[in-house]
């Protein structure tokens, strides 16, 4: 069976049903299923298809360990950028701030990192390796794998750099953890389209959106 013909879900239903996905379980995910993965990412659209992107698909136990500790440190950077310095400045009630919060905190435990790269610097070269991300993410969701788009921050960049022995030309655009989620896919909230959605001229919402 090729990589397609796996990947067969309809479009719509992984598109309706993705959702970022927080909670993973520690489960491995199959080499076939990975390489799926990898074969569909490198598919996306891309700038003169220069393809200036390259996956660094982390699974050895300690490296995921040390990246997570990495990304911990990040993801509170950013909080203290924001003037949050502590779980006491995150609502209980903001849902989405405390999932990703705990994610923070077990993002080593995800059976698979992907370090999503460009292979030069700036925003050219990110534009072109944003939509791999977003095919990585549909496919698998076709497969019952989970993940969700996460950044790091300048004050590890380095040190990140170090680990994996990255290039200094490259930027790491994205760091994206899958697995298995610990939950559902689904419906997810949106603003109604005539909220983020204009015809022709800004404020005026198309006939169709409501």
């Amino acid at each position: 069976m090729t990589t397609e013909q796996r990947l067969s879900m309809p479009l719509g239903e992984a598109m309706f049903s993705q959702r970022a996905i927080r909670r993973l379980k520690p489960d491995p995910i199959p080499e076939a299923d990975l390489k799926a993965i990898m074969e569909a990412t490198i598919r996306a659209p891309n700038g003169g298809n220069q393809q200036p992107w390259h996956f660094i698909v982390v699974q050895d136990p300690d490296l995921r360990r040390q990246l997570g500790v990495l990304y911990r440190e990040a993801w509170w950077a950013k909080r203290r950028d924001q003037g949050i310095y502590g779980p006491e400045d995150i609502a209980p009630e903001n849902r989405t701030s405390q999932s990703a919060m705990k994610l923070a905190d077990e993002i080593g435990q995800a059976p698979v990192m992907i370090l999503i790269c460009a292979t030069s610097k700036g925003a050219g070269a990110m534009g072109s390796v944003i939509p791999s991300a977003q095919n990585m993410l549909l496919a698998a969701r076709a497969l019952g794998i989970g993940g969700t788009i996460t950044t790091l921050h300048a004050q590890v960049e380095e040190r990140v750099r170090a680990l994996f022995d990255l290039p200094e030309t490259w930027q790491v655009v994205y760091c994206m953890p899958l697995g298995y989620p610990r939950g559902n896919f689904g419906a997810v909230s949106r603003k109604p389209l005539g909220e983020v959605c204009s015809m022709d001229h800004y404020g005026t919402p198309p006939s169709w959106a409501s």
